[in-house]
């Protein structure tokens, strides 16, 4: 993780309750960092606090102001830290740190073999965080992390403060302007969560969001055939990629990058058009050495198997901030209909959150999000987006009345903050400066739209280029961070 004072930021620990219903009990401590203003007293904007994506990412060193020019990033004081069990706030949630390193039996659950050794799996991660958690697991909601907020504010010593929220941090988002509403002054909410869905739903729904950003992507692969030589149609491509993760079955890559691992690999396709060339020639090269270092190199590094705090809090937040089905005939039911038309993503992550079958900790009920006493929030939003679904960000609007939504039409990238797009970051500078919201229309529509960027052209000169195993706080890494 970088060094957030090497970056300028100064950083500290903030008491605050394990259960905020005891304020006087037991204490965990939530690390903070801030990035000072540099204008003078009377253009100064007040804090702003980043709400990180996940659960389970930390926002300690990853701030949004990267996205904003200097000149309005600079008037306010950013505000980043780890939520409750993450990074470097007290303590930090780690279960088994060998539950990630591959091989690791394939997802899809074609014998019952395969069925039970991950429901096994799954139940014994779950005790291991028992054991590690403790006390913790009963207060890692959405609820919790919000109080938090809540608490970093009241210490900070202002009345209002300003939200930056992407991916599952605008779930945070939008539960904070539902319980405080008169704390905030201005919101930035970018790839929206459907607070309908949390979290069952919103898992089958990425399936097949996932699905279609996969084939966009074969069909990408297939248009640059001259570059890589994996087919000349979509099929083709597809058919090669789901040939090789085949052979991976008996033979993983390095005796560590099986069927379950080439998948993680390639779940990126889904989050950022950026890293597309980088993923095709990995493709081809597991095509053409099938027990490619690059392939290891790009798992292990991409995932940091040795460290699951991300996952870890992950599952903690999420089974415990609402039910899920209770019986696993449900589970099979539901994955195997949706995998019949999405079969890419839907066991991974059917898998990835079926230790919430086994969770220890005390399960709560969502706040229901009702913005209405909310002044003003930007929302942000991909119309592809496979991630966040863009309907989520179409219901936070419906339920945030004074706020108003950009879209970025015909984009599967995943957090558009980060893209680059000069639209995106104009409008939402904008906003940040003046408070100037796009004009709120009629209807369940975008108030405001961005056309695309180009995808990316591996013939260019200077195509563009983005390292996949990059860090930007709409990552979650291991990736199963598939959802938010």
């Amino acid at each position: 993780m970088p060094d957030p004072q090497a970056a300028g930021a100064e950083c500290g620990l903030l008491d605050v309750p394990l259960d905020h219903s005891r304020p006087n009990g037991r204490k965990i401590q939530i690390a903070v960092s801030r990035i000072k203003a540099t204008v003078a007293a009377k253009d100064y904007q007040g804090v702003i606090l980043s709400l990180p994506g996940g659960p389970g990412n930390s926002g300690l060193c990853t701030s949004p102001a990267v996205c904003v020019p200097t000149s309005v990033g600079n008037a306010y004081d950013w505000i980043g830290f780890d939520p409750r069990g993450v990074g470097s706030s007290v303590p930090a949630l780690s279960c088994d740190s060998d539950y990630l390193n591959g091989p690791r039996p394939e997802y899809v659950p074609r014998s019952r073999n395969i069925e039970q050794t991950w429901l096994n799996r799954s139940k014994n991660y779950a005790d291991a965080c028992r054991a590690a958690g403790g006390a913790l697991l009963d207060h890692m909601t959405t609820l919790d992390t919000v109080k938090d907020v809540e608490s970093i504010r009241r210490a900070l010593g202002v009345g209002q403060v300003n939200l930056y929220g992407i991916s599952y941090g605008t779930y945070i988002g939008q539960v904070y302007g539902t319980l405080y509403p008169n704390a905030v002054r201005r919101m930035v909410l970018d790839s929206n969560i459907d607070p309908r869905k949390v979290w069952y739903q919103a898992a089958l729904d990425q399936d097949v969001n996932f699905e279609r950003s996969l084939r966009m992507w074969f069909e990408w692969v297939a248009k640059f055939d001259d570059v890589y030589h994996l087919g000349k149609t979509t099929d083709q491509v597809r058919q090669r990629w789901y040939a090789t993760q085949n052979h991976l079955r008996t033979a993983p890559a390095g005796g560590v990058v099986g069927p379950a691992e080439f998948t993680d690999i390639f779940v990126y396709a889904g989050y950022f058009q950026a890293i597309w060339p980088t993923l095709a020639e990995l493709f081809a090269s597991a095509v053409n050495d099938p027990d490619a270092e690059l392939m290891v190199a790009a798992y292990e590094s991409s995932f940091r198997p040795a460290d699951d705090n991300v996952y870890a809090v992950y599952n903690a937040v999420q089974c415990t901030d609402t039910r899920w089905p209770h019986g696993w005939s449900t589970w099979r039911r539901d994955n195997w209909r949706t995998f019949r038309g999405a079969p890419f993503a839907t066991w991974y992550n059917a898998w990835s959150n079926a230790p919430c079958l086994f969770w220890p900790g005390k399960v709560s009920t969502p706040v229901k999000v009702d913005g209405s006493k909310v002044r003003s929030v930007l929302f942000v939003g991909g119309t592809l987006d496979a991630a966040t679904p863009f309907e989520g960000s179409l219901e936070a609007r419906r339920r945030f009345p004074n706020g108003a939504l950009l879209a970025e039409v015909g984009q599967t990238t995943h957090v558009l903050s980060f893209s680059g797009n000069p639209c995106i970051t104009s409008v939402i500078a904008d906003y940040l400066a003046t408070g100037k919201l796009p004009q709120r229309k009629p209807g369940n529509q975008p108030d405001a739209t961005c056309d695309a960027l180009p995808q990316p052209d591996p013939t260019a000169t200077s195509p563009q280029a983005m390292s996949p195993w990059v860090d930007n706080g709409a990552l979650r890494a291991p990736l199963y961070a598939v959802r938010r």
